[in-house]
């Protein structure tokens, strides 16, 4: 049983929020050699991160014609308000962690397993997915 029996993620007046607006899920992926240092950028900002680390990531991208490409990854996520984006992009920006920055709704993210992004204009794939945990064998493979 759901404690969310008739509630969809993507209703846009459902969010949780605070004073300094919504509360988000901040993704960050990093090849693994880089993890220490995302920790100290994220460790300049003014507010606290409580990060949770997934090491066995992937992206995902995704091409017209169906076909994907996985790229391993290490995914650090963290929640933070709205209001605070700005500031976080600013740092990873400076650190040299810009194009790794991902931002979803939390309850988005609560309901998911992934984060599906659109591509930014010019880019050979159509969309791309975080997978935050390895792909599980089938039940009864060895």
């Amino acid at each position: 049983m759901s404690v969310w029996p008739s509630v969809q993620p993507t209703d846009a007046s459902l969010a949780l929020s605070g004073r300094e607006g919504e509360l988000l899920s901040i993704s960050v992926d990093v090849a693994a050699r880089d993890l220490e240092d995302l920790l100290e950028a994220l460790a300049l900002l003014d507010f606290p991160i409580n990060p949770q680390i997934f090491h066995d990531a992937a992206v995902v991208y995704v091409f017209a014609d169906g076909s994907e490409s996985e790229t391993a990854t290490t995914l650090v996520e963290f929640p933070a308000y709205g209001g605070n984006v700005r500031k976080i992009r600013e740092v990873l920006a400076s650190c040299g962690f810009s194009d790794r920055l991902h931002v979803n709704s939390m309850l988005e993210d609560m309901h998911s397993e992934s984060c599906k992004e659109s591509a930014p204009p010019g880019s050979a794939y159509q969309y791309r997915w975080l997978r935050k945990h390895p792909r599980r064998a089938p039940a009864g493979a060895h």
